[in-house]
């Protein structure tokens, strides 16, 4: 494990390449974390998995067996349940949900240095949302994703590099990760900034065979992926029905449309503007099957869904901005009480 990574440059319209040692931990290390941590030891990144249970024990004997469409490999980072045995790194990649990172403390803490980044792979309004945005609600803070600083406390903003996941993968046994579709990891800096840092990462990304576009403008992929997860998921976990099936009956699909109206409206507040139509994105959606989306897993498995992020914080955002969101409220109140039955909490 060398962690050497080739990084290509121009000098004077000559291409040339420095070696630099990258090192990353991936906090998670599930069918997302454990793909991408795959994929960057293809690139000769220096890579940790934490993961636990049968997921680890099979990931130490046999490494990451990835079977994609593009491609079967097998990866053999380094995995453990102990990051003090990692020691800090460059890059941390959060691969748990977000309702986690607020008791994520002692598995982060021994992993950072002094340059450490945190690249958060989640959906939904990330805590660090406000910071570096240039406006009236710089530096606000979300109670929803952020309650009274907890997360920011233990994932300090000023580490964090957005990130937009475009793959889909399933953990097909432990240690084994099916790729689906999508290699696109889109990554940003909160201030809309093209960092040294941000294109590091991407350089790594990109030669362990992903796509990982530094996007200036990365709030507006945040509000398009979302656009699809404030509809489709609580809705699944409402309906048991699967995304294409939601698009196929005629009252929900007006019901997803509306939701997409009030969420482009309260992007549009905080400046954002997707380039994309809300025909698109549900046909985009309708095209994926019958697949089930992550809440409703959840659901399934009697897990807490992953709601604030995804629904509460577009609805705080709407009443710091006056936006008027009805259909949200009450999908939110729905799905709700469903996670409170189901969770117990």
């Amino acid at each position: 494990m060398s962690g050497t990574l080739s990084i290509p440059y121009t000098v004077d319209g000559s291409r040339a390449s420095r070696e630099v040692h990258v090192k990353v931990a991936v906090l998670g290390a599930g069918a997302i974390g454990a793909y991408v941590g795959a994929a960057l030891c293809r690139a000769d990144v220096e890579v940790h998995l934490v993961a636990r249970g049968p997921h680890l024990a099979a990931l130490r004997e046999k490494g990451v067996q990835v079977i994609s469409p593009r491609g079967d490999f097998v990866a053999h980072p380094h995995a453990t349940d102990d990051p003090a045995a990692i020691g800090p790194v460059d890059h941390v990649v959060l691969g748990f949900k977000a309702n986690a990172y607020a008791s994520a403390g002692p598995l982060i803490e021994p992993l950072l240095g002094t340059d450490t980044t945190i690249i958060a792979a989640q959906n939904g309004i990330p805590w660090w949302y406000f910071h570096g945005l240039a406006g009236p609600y710089e530096g606000r803070r979300l109670e929803s994703v952020d309650p009274d600083g907890a997360v920011s406390k233990v994932l300090p903003v000023e580490r964090a590099i957005g990130c937009v996941v475009y793959a889909a993968t399933e953990i097909q046994s432990p240690g084994v990760v099916r790729h689906l579709e999508g290699t696109r990891f889109s990554i940003g800096e909160p201030d809309g900034t093209v960092s040294e840092r941000c294109t590091g990462f991407a350089d790594a990304m990109v030669a362990g065979g992903l796509k990982c576009p530094v996007e200036p403008a990365l709030r507006d992929d945040i509000w398009i992926k979302l656009m699809g997860n404030i509809a489709f998921n609580p809705l699944s976990a409402l309906t048991r029905a699967t995304m294409s099936g939601i698009c196929r009956h005629a009252g929900t699909r007006s019901l997803v449309e509306s939701m997409m109206e009030e969420t482009l409206e309260v992007a549009g507040r905080v400046g954002s503007h997707p380039e994309i139509s809300i025909d698109r994105r549900i046909a985009g959606a309708e095209r994926t099957g019958e697949h089930k989306t992550s809440t409703l897993q959840d659901l399934e498995r009697g897990r807490a869904m992953e709601l604030d992020v995804l629904l509460s914080a577009v609805i705080e955002i709407a009443d710091i901005t006056g936006a008027e969101v009805p259909t949200l409220r009450t999908v939110a109140a729905l799905a709700d009480l469903l996670d409170r039955q189901v969770s117990g909490r």
